[in-house]
């Protein structure tokens, strides 16, 4: 689908990537747009879902649609390095891999845990130890399948490996994102969210 831009944030990205492909068609000059979902270790910048679950809660659930490990970040970006000037311009989403198929969009909406339950099953007892919930609705699912299929991308980290860490009993992040943590968006402190959101 085309990106519908909800703030300033998405507008300046979208105007960066038609710029992008305006130099490629018009000079030549090779880019590979990598459309990263979220990695970074900060809070939600949702208040009502900050309140509602724990920040490892809400990361691993994003892991199912919108969340992907820096680790597999860096991979996407040394394959589209390498393979730009044969790509000329390409836009990817690099996100992890989701376990959902077409057919669950609709139903995900209003009961994202009976899908869920049918994709993973037995995450539902990972959760219960640690008294966590599953999103009662998803509104949006990124899909990595171009990224894969064109660059040959392989991404490690996606919901299904975030239950075997839990179920082992370790950190479910990669050995980058602990190592690269949290450097901060800003030194100033918003009043709804880690960093502006209007």
């Amino acid at each position: 689908m085309t990106p519908v831009p909800r703030n300033i944030y998405g507008v300046t990205k979208s105007a960066a990537e038609d710029l992008c492909q305006l130099f490629w068609r018009n000079q030549g000059l090779a880019c590979v747009v990598l459309r990263t979902s979220r990695f970074f270790p900060e809070e939600d910048d949702n208040k009502s879902v900050r309140e509602a679950f724990s920040d490892e809660n809400v990361k691993a659930n994003e892991y199912l649609y919108r969340r992907v490990d820096i680790e597999d970040v860096v991979s996407a970006h040394l394959l589209a390095g390498e393979r730009a000037s044969e790509l000329g311009f390409r836009k990817y989403i690099v996100s992890a891999t989701t376990p959902f198929r077409r057919e669950d969009l609709e139903r995900l909406r209003s009961d994202a845990l009976g899908v869920v339950g049918e994709r993973v099953p037995g995450y539902e007892v990972v959760y219960r130890e640690r008294g966590w919930r599953m999103f009662p609705g998803i509104d949006r699912v990124y899909a990595n399948e171009r990224a894969r299929r064109e660059l040959g991308w392989q991404p490690r980290y996606d919901f299904s490996s975030v239950i075997e860490s839990l179920r082992s009993g370790v950190d479910f992040r990669s050995p980058l994102a602990l190592a690269v943590g949290s450097k901060g968006y800003h030194d100033e402190v918003f009043a709804y969210g880690p960093y502006p959101v209007e």
